[in-house]
C-alpha cells in the first residue's frame, strides 16, 4: 500500500479519532519491513507528510534553501597573499552573479586596482 498524502492523509486521520500517532502512521501506510521481517513505522516521514498536507513549513522554501550558506560573510577587504596574488572569494562573485569563465579587464590606478567586466561599459 502506498503512503497517503495530502487530503487523503487528513481524511484518514479524521476517520480514526482516538488512535495514537504510531497507529495513524500505520493506517496511512508509513511502514517498512526490516531485514529481520519486523514492521517498522516511519514516524518522521508521516510527520513531514502531515505538515505538508496542512501547508506548514518549518524552514525556508526549497528554492531559498540553496542560497543559504554557512561560513564567513564578505568583509569587502582582501590582503595580498604570500605569492603576490589577490584572491577574490566566492562570496563576492556569487553576490554579483558571476559565472565561471567571466573575463575582466584590469585597470591599475595610482593607489587602486579596478576590475571591469570585459565588454561592459564603464559608468564613471
Amino acid at each position: 500500500m502506498a503512503s497517503l498524502t495530502g487530503k487523503k492523509l487528513l481524511q484518514a486521520i479524521k476517520q480514526n479519532p482516538g488512535k495514537s500517532a504510531k497507529q495513524l502512521a500505520e493506517i496511512a501506510g508509513y511502514t517498512t519491513q526490516t531485514k529481520t521481517g519486523q514492521q517498522r513505522v516511519k514516524m518522521l516521514a508521516f510527520q513531514n507528510a502531515l505538515l505538508e498536507a496542512n501547508n506548514i513549513s518549518l524552514g525556508p522554501p526549497t528554492e531559498q534553501a540553496d542560497d543559504v550558506r554557512g561560513g564567513r560573510k564578505a568583509g569587502f577587504r582582501i590582503q595580498v597573499q604570500q605569492n603576490g596574488n589577490l584572491l577574490i572569494g566566492a562570496a563576492y562573485t556569487r553576490q554579483m552573479g558571476l559565472q565561471p569563465g567571466t573575463e575582466f579587464d584590469i585597470q591599475i590606478g595610482r593607489k587602486h586596482i579596478k576590475l571591469v567586466q570585459a565588454g561592459a561599459e564603464e559608468t564613471e
